[in-house]
This record gives structure tokens, sequence and C-alpha cells, in this order.
């Protein structure tokens, strides 16, 4: 098989300063194109767009310190990509497509030979310590199966600690050697109850990290951690309310370690907004812009400040029991639909974008349960945000959507957007016959659950 080699070197115009150059070279690789792009959290920042000069071969050059340490990722054609820390110094990385972790070998980057160790290992050790905590749960501790995965639990647990501890950490001043210690996994002690587990993690789950580091926020480092630290204090047999007041308890711990250092206090808190975001806790979010955004006059991204004040502005207005503001929207047929003519025991509101991943996901479904559903007593009135009536009409025919559809083709400017205080898709309202706010939900589930009467 030929390779594919890819030279990427960045250009900058610093005169004096010498090249850096990153090698990647890519077995089995059958599309060439390819994206240079920077990691911060969980965006992925694009650098340029690499084409190919002649069949095989990209070619890039920048000057070395003109970049920043952290994780860089190249993103291919086919959907994989490769991430690949800089730390100015030069790189040559070799791996196949069909296998890009478990075949990746460098020439001359220590950086990345133990970045690409620790992602092996630790692919190792949550897949053997997931298969041996099984047969500990199904034999009794004096049986010789019990014994035998225990003790080879005990050995895994021991190679990792070595390593992160130990291996990683020969140049503690390294950008691998900080990132591997920030983002290592828990180790279990055996034979505690999982409730003991549970809260230890919550004491010591973050004992890891240093926030005092800023080159980690040009990294997943930080919500790696957040995100299984976060996890810890869902509780689905809570009330949601009860669930958010855990979440705060999360918040809390997470934003105080953090304010050690400003950049990354500000960083984790954005993220933090856009977590809870995703998890339709508005509480969550009303306590976080109180208790630190204003208290601490943090500089927040503009765009996500304004989407923060809509939030509010949303939640203050369109509480349970409100009438909501009449739309008035054309179908696809340019005929005006009219809210408040829409007759039903149940209406629900949806706004959704037909490019939104989360709406690709949900809409699917709700359209399922939709279907299912007793048509007279529960209407939908989905309003796409799309500004093409193509991309509009074709992701309603594709998922055959048989609800009320309907779009001013406005995007962002909508009237009803502005109404309603939109703020991110999908955005669901439950309304009764009189066109009073029966509940907000986040999701699908929350949803069923408003309509358990009439199912």
């Amino acid at each position: 098989m030929r390779y594919l080699f890819i030279y990427i070197i960045l250009v900058f115009n610093f005169g004096h300063v010498l090249s850096q150059t990153i090698d990647i070279n890519i077995k089995n690789l059958n599309k060439s194109k390819a994206a240079f792009s920077y990691i911060r959290g969980e965006d992925i920042v694009l650098i340029d767009s690499l084409f190919p000069i002649g069949k095989t071969n990209f070619h890039y050059s920048f000057a070395k310190n003109a970049s920043h340490l952290g994780l860089y990722r190249l993103s291919l054609a086919d959907s994989s990509w490769i991430d690949f820390i800089i730390d100015w110094k030069d790189v040559t990385l070799n791996t196949d497509a069909d296998n890009i972790i478990d075949s990746m070998t460098t020439v001359n980057s220590e950086s990345n030979k133990i970045y690409y160790d620790f992602l092996r290992l630790t692919k190792e050790y949550n897949s053997k310590t997931e298969k041996l905590r099984s047969i500990l749960a199904k034999y009794s501790k004096d049986d010789d199966y019990y014994i035998s995965a225990e003790n080879k639990l005990l050995q895994l647990q021991k190679k990792y600690l070595q390593f992160v501890n130990i291996t990683s950490q020969k140049d503690k001043k390294s950008f691998a050697a900080r990132y591997i210690h920030s983002v290592q996994l828990p180790v279990d002690t055996l034979n505690l109850p999982n409730d003991v587990q549970k809260a230890n993690l919550k004491m010591h789950g973050l004992d890891n990290i240093n926030f005092d580091d800023d080159d980690l926020i040009y990294s997943d480092a930080f919500p790696t951690k957040l995100k299984d630290y976060i996890a810890l204090f869902k509780n689905l047999k809570l009330p949601k309310d009860l669930i958010e007041k855990e979440y705060m308890q999360a918040v809390d711990t997470i934003l105080n370690k953090a304010k050690v250092n400003q950049l990354v206090y500000e960083d984790i808190t954005e993220y933090l907004i856009n977590e809870f975001k995703g998890l339709g806790c508005n509480e969550v979010i009303v306590y976080l812009v109180d208790n630190y955004v204003i208290k601490d006059d943090l500089c927040i991204d503009d765009k996500l400040r304004n989407s923060i004040q809509r939030r509010m502005d949303q939640s203050k207005r369109f509480s349970t029991g409100a009438v909501v503001p009449n739309i008035i929207i054309p179908d696809s047929t340019g005929i005006d639909v009219d809210l408040m003519n829409i007759k039903a025991e149940k209406i629900l509101i949806i706004f959704y974008a037909s490019w939104c991943p989360h709406c690709q996901r949900i809409m699917p479904k709700l359209n399922y349960f939709y279907n299912n559903t007793d048509k007279e007593k529960f209407k939908i009135l989905a309003i796409s945000i799309d500004t093409s009536r193509t991309d509009w009409l074709n992701f309603v025919r594709r998922n055959n959507f048989t609800w009320i559809n309907v779009s001013d083709l406005k995007g962002g400017s909508g009237k009803s957007l502005e109404d309603y205080y939109i703020y991110a898709t999908p955005t669901m309202f439950l309304l009764n016959d009189k066109k009073e706010i029966i509940a907000v939900p986040a999701d699908l589930d929350e949803l069923k659950k408003a309509l358990k009467p009439i199912n």
C-alpha cells in the first residue's frame, strides 16, 4: 500500500525564527483532504484547510514558538482524526488509517510517545477493568475465579498508576506530563460499596487536576474531567429541583478550585454554563450567573453573555401558567398559521433547526412519539429557524414530519424567536387549550411526563 505523507508546516512571518516541522505519515488513507486545528476544551478551532499537492503530499510550515502549547488535531476526510501535542519541538508520527491509536509510532517526539502510550494504556485499563469487575460481581470472595480476577485487577491498577505517576512524569514540566497527571482515571479501592466509592469521588475526584495550569485550556483536559465529575451528582430518583441543587454543589466545588487561575476560572465557568444548557438546568445557570459571573465580574464571551440574558428573560417571562405571545408564521405553502387558532387539549411549540445536531437526534424521536398519540388532543407546532427553504423542507420530508411545519426563514432574526427569547435549539413549550404554559420540557422524557394525562 502507498503511504500518504502529510507534511504540516504552518507559516508565520517571524523572519529569523526557524520553522517547526510536524510530519504525519498515514498508511491506507483513501481520501487526502485534511484540516489542521487546535483543541480548546470542547471546541475544535480551525487553523487551515489542507489540500494535496500532487496526489499524496500536504506541505505547510510555521515558526517555532509561534504556536501555543497544547493538543492539536489533523481531521481527515473520512471523519477520523489524529490528535498530537505541539511543544515547539519537531514531530514525526507514523500510523495506519484503519487503527490510528494502536498503530501510532513516534520518531522524534517524546511528548507524543508518552501521550499515545497513555491513550493505549487507558483503553486497555478501561476494557480490562470492566471485564474483571463483571467477574467479581458474579462470584463470592472465596471463589478461585474471584481471587484470580481480583489479583489481575490489582496488577492492572498498579501498572496504570506506575505509568501516570512515575513513567509519564520524568519531565514534570512537559505538557504531556501535566496533561496526563490531570486527566488520569480514578483508581477505585476494591470491595467498597458503590455509595462509598461515589462519595470518595465527590470528595477527591478533582484532586489530580492542576487548575492553575492555563496551558491545559488548549486541550480537552478540563471538560473531560469535569463532565465525569458532574455526572456523580446526577440522581434520577430525585425531582429536577433537587437534582439541580446537587449540581450546584458540584459547581461550588469546581469553581472554588478554579479560582486559583483567572483564565482557567473564566474558561471553566463558560464550559459549565454551556454544559448545564445542554442538561436543561435553568436554575443552575442562574446560580452560576449570580454567584460567579456577576459577583466576580467575569469576562466571558459576549455571545454567551447575551445567551445567558435571553435565557434568564425567558425563564421570567415563560413560567408555568403564563399565556404565551401569539405566533403568526407561514407554512410551506406560504399560508399563515395562527397559534391562537390551533385547537387541542395540549399544544407543543418546538423551535428547531435542520442543521442543529441535537435537533437531528431528538426530532425523529419526537415524531415517533407524536405518531402514537391522539392527534385530536395533542398537536405540535414545529418552528424551523432555518434560512434555507430547501434545507428546511428536505429535513421535514426526509423525516416525514406530519405535524404543523412553519418557518419565516429569517433565522435568528424572526419575530417569534424574539418574542420567545430563544437562545438555543431545540426549545419546547407545552401549552394547554388556553395557550397557557404547562411545562418547558428540556427533553423528550420531560415532555412525556407532562403529557401523561392524555397518553
